[in-house]
Formats: structure tokens, C-alpha cells, sequence
């Protein structure tokens, strides 16, 4: 079959971008933590200020964590290889263990 540049460009082209309001539509209707508040608030299982207590609580960790994620140095390279193993044994591969550093020969 012979395929024109027009065809080939509408076979590739990529579909728009959803809009704002698609996205909150569909985050509305089948967002799963959504539905767990609604189910919860309309069996009286928490209150909306219980809610509201575990969104902060839960933002705060998140907050916290990315914070200690940017700003913890990095460990050194001579404890890339630690607690790697439950017991940290020495092991052989080849007759050399991996975990020492190797030195020139010459």
C-alpha cells in the first residue's frame, strides 16, 4: 500500500492534552481516596475534621521526608556496600572478597 505524508502525519499524530476540567472530572468521579472520605463521612466512620487532622498529618510526613531527602549529605562510598546483607558476612567470589579495596599489583 502506498501511504501519503498526509496520512503518515495524521498515523502519528499524538491526541491533545486533557483540559483542567476533564482531569477534576474524572479525579471526582473515580479518585480512590475520594470515594473512601465520602464512604466514611456518609457512614459516620470520621468526622470531616478527623479528615482534615490526617491530610495535614500525612502532608507534614510527606514535607518532611522530601526535605530530609534533599537535604541528608551523601554517605560516603565506603558505605555503598554496608548492611547490604542481614548478617554482613564476608563472602568469596573467585577467591576475592568484594567488599575490600583493591590495591595495585605493580
Amino acid at each position: 500500500l502506498y501511504l501519503s505524508v498526509i496520512s503518515l502525519e495524521k498515523l502519528f499524530e499524538l491526541p491533545d492534552y486533557r483540559t483542567r476540567e476533564e482531569i477534576q472530572e474524572v479525579r471526582s468521579k473515580s479518585d480512590p481516596i475520594s470515594m473512601l472520605k465520602d464512604r466514611m463521612l456518609s457512614n459516620n466512620m470520621a468526622s470531616i475534621e478527623e479528615l482534615k487532622e490526617i491530610d495535614i498529618a500525612v502532608r507534614k510526613e510527606i514535607e518532611d521526608a522530601a526535605q530530609f531527602a534533599t537535604t541528608d549529605p551523601e554517605p560516603p562510598l565506603d558505605d555503598l556496600c554496608s548492611h547490604i546483607f542481614a548478617n554482613d558476612q564476608p563472602f568469596e567470589v573467585r577467591g576475592a572478597t568484594p567488599w575490600t579495596k583493591l590495591t595495585s599489583t605493580s
